[in-house]
């Protein structure tokens, strides 16, 4: 005897997708979530295949779980997704030394974070009537 499963926490037009502890700063993270959030999902590969920023890539692996998520375990239609959420949270933050004039010394924070990315699908509106 198990103990009984936990509902699903997501609806069923959606899934899910977690990174964590993602070696950036939760700022530096949240600038690549912001570019990706309610944009659909082949919009968004394309962008962060573009980006500049290093953590582009590990966000676009991240994305790429999610929509196989959707697609295997969920039943969902890969071309209607639409990046629902990407919200990013503090991970834990290494405290280090470093040594400066005079016998002193000042603190250097190495801070992790965690990325969550969620996917929708959206039904596409066949016309617009008036």
């Amino acid at each position: 005897m198990g103990k009984p499963a936990n509902p699903r926490a997501l609806k069923d037009n959606e899934a899910k997708a977690v990174l964590r502890n993602l070696r950036v700063s939760p700022q530096k993270l949240n600038l690549v979530a912001a570019l990706i959030r309610g944009k659909k999902v082949s919009t968004a590969l394309a962008d962060l295949e573009f980006s500049r920023k290093r953590i582009s890539l590990d966000v676009r692996k991240t994305l790429e779980s999610a929509i196989a998520n959707a697609e295997n375990n969920h039943d969902l239609d890969v071309d209607d997704l639409v990046v629902a959420e990407a919200f990013v949270g503090k991970g834990l933050v290494m405290k280090r030394f470093h040594a400066r004039a005079r016998g002193r010394g000042v603190r250097i924070e190495k801070p992790f974070s965690n990325l969550t990315i969620v996917v929708r699908e959206v039904a596409e509106e066949t016309g617009r009537g008036a």
